[in-house]
């Protein structure tokens, strides 16, 4: 087990080890005039295996009371702030969550937890950028703030489901919720991936207005519309057996989507299935690339249990073994 870079949560529990330390030197220095011993039988098996047991006995309790010190002063590894550089971009996914992303035309999933998988892949590949969630449908929220903690984006785009907000498309509202998430961001690269599936019928703020807001401010949208061709099966209530779905047309406002990634500098893409919204951000994540500097928050880890086994084994060592010998004198 490496144990670099330990520290203690409570240190101050370590001051317990002076008087442990204190004892076991006033216990060296002090010469007993006899030997004893608390048993007859004891003595029978002969005086070295007496001074072994008890020797053994103060082994064991000594280091019961070192390990069960240290597990209180709680040992970790791991949590540290760490500068990072190197190549990167700082990239919002927002992410469409009206209920019209439950139609189920990217079968064997409906359309959001498809788009859920390809995002998170999308994540798993990043390495040193910086990468935030906003999630939208009549209003838009900051899910998680940009950051290179991958495991709380990954965390936070499992939760999303439908429902969790006003229904509607607020394209606009997310447009700009997610441009004021990457406006203070380091670096010159600032990307917005807006994945749709529908029209803009919500909010108060025009999505060709936030896209050139977003252009002056130096961000990119890459614009995503999700959909099949045609018709699709779309949830319109709960009956007796769950969600009821009406096969009902695909609306998607293709030449809005393309107006907001062209006056930003991005690009439309169009995903009808899960293999080319795949394919959508395996391109996106060629994007070009600008060196930056982030925190890295490593979380710690706990070592506590470590000494607190140990200690709850010499506990039960000296109980063996005061059973078999007797008290200490």
């Amino acid at each position: 087990m490496n144990w670099r870079g330990v520290d203690f949560g409570e240190p101050w529990w370590l001051l317990l080890l002076v008087p442990i330390v204190a004892w076991l030197w006033w216990r060296r220095g002090r010469r007993p005039t006899a030997i004893l011993f608390s048993r007859a039988d004891l003595l029978a098996r002969g005086p070295a295996r007496g001074r072994w047991a008890a020797r053994a006995l103060i082994s064991a309790r000594v280091l019961a009371l070192v390990a069960a010190t240290v597990a209180l002063a709680r040992p970790r590894a791991g949590a540290r702030v760490e500068q990072v550089s190197g190549d990167g971009i700082s990239i919002i996914l927002a992410i469409d969550l009206s209920s019209s992303m439950l139609a189920e035309d990217f079968q064997p999933q409906n359309r959001l937890e498809v788009a859920k998988d390809k995002v998170k892949q999308f994540v798993a590949g990043r390495t040193v950028d910086q990468v935030g969630l906003v999630a939208f449908s009549g209003e838009a929220l900051t899910q998680v703030p940009l950051t290179i903690d991958y495991p709380v984006v990954l965390a936070a785009v499992d939760n999303l489901q439908p429902g969790q907000l006003e229904d509607g498309t607020a394209i606009g509202t997310a447009i700009a919720t997610s441009a004021n998430r990457l406006v203070r961001a380091p670096g010159r690269s600032k990307v917005l991936i807006l994945l749709t599936d529908g029209v803009n019928n919500r909010g108060t703020i025009d999505p060709r207005t936030a896209a050139q807001a977003a252009a002056a401010l130096g961000i990119r949208v890459y614009t995503i519309g999700v959909g099949s061709e045609g018709m699709a099966p779309v949830p319109v209530g709960r009956g007796a057996f769950g969600l009821r779905y009406e096969m009902r047309p695909v609306e998607l406002d293709e030449p809005l989507l393309e107006y907001i990634a062209q006056v930003s500098g991005g690009r439309y893409f169009r995903a009808r299935d899960g293999l080319s919204l795949q394919r959508i951000y395996e391109q996106i994540d060629r994007l070009e690339r600008s060196p930056i500097r982030a925190q890295r928050f490593v979380r710690y880890r706990e070592l506590f249990r470590w000494p607190l086994g140990l200690a709850i084994f010499a506990v039960v060592g000296e109980l063996l073994l005061l059973a078999w010998r007797g008290p200490l004198p």
